[in-house]
């Protein structure tokens, strides 16, 4: 199958400590160009999207859904006819509230930020936000504007298979992925 063409798959839609997610079928995940993150185009029972779809630590993949889509589509265990297209350009992160302030106030490095590739710009979300530790998320904030600072495109060489939402999955595996 080409990069570029359609996987088109059901799926249920489920919650994971309080994130609802749509975990892809073994096929659809295998039809992907990489077992990481891959960014998407596509659409969920008519409702058209772009996103990045997660690795969930088992060769799997799985697709966070935002609080308006999960609301349009339905509860947990609903099931949706799903629609992905690996795309070339991947779609702009949600920049968290702290990390977004403190790039805000470190206007030195607004120019590097623009700069940067939207898949930079993911991982380094990823990175801030890949602990529960309040103190230690504070640092890697601080530690990502400095690094920025010095130039540094990407947060470092951490595991990108591994360092994802820690609300979903514990050491890099989806929480219940099977």
């Amino acid at each position: 199958m080409s990069a570029s063409a359609p996987i088109t798959f059901d799926a249920q839609i489920d919650e994971v400590n309080g994130q609802t997610i749509v975990r892809l079928p073994a096929e659809a995940s295998a039809a992907l160009p990489s077992r990481g993150q891959v960014a998407v185009t596509g659409s969920i029972d008519g409702h058209d999207y772009a996103t990045v779809v997660e690795p969930d630590g088992n060769r799997g993949h799985w697709i966070r859904l935002d609080e308006p889509l999960a609301s349009a589509l339905g509860a947990a265990g609903t099931v949706v006819a799903t629609t992905i297209v690996p795309a070339e350009q991947w779609p702009e992160p949600v920049v968290p509230d702290d990390f977004r302030s403190a790039l805000d106030d470190a206007a030195d490095i607004a120019q590097l930020w623009r700069e940067i590739t939207p898949m930079a710009r993911w991982e380094w979300v990823r990175w801030v936000q890949a602990t529960k530790n309040p103190t230690t998320r504070a640092r890697r904030v601080d530690v990502g504007v400095s690094k920025l600072r010095d130039g540094k495109r990407r947060p470092c060489c951490f595991d990108l298979s591994s360092c994802t939402d820690p609300n979903v999955a514990k050491s890099g595996v989806l929480i219940g992925a099977k």
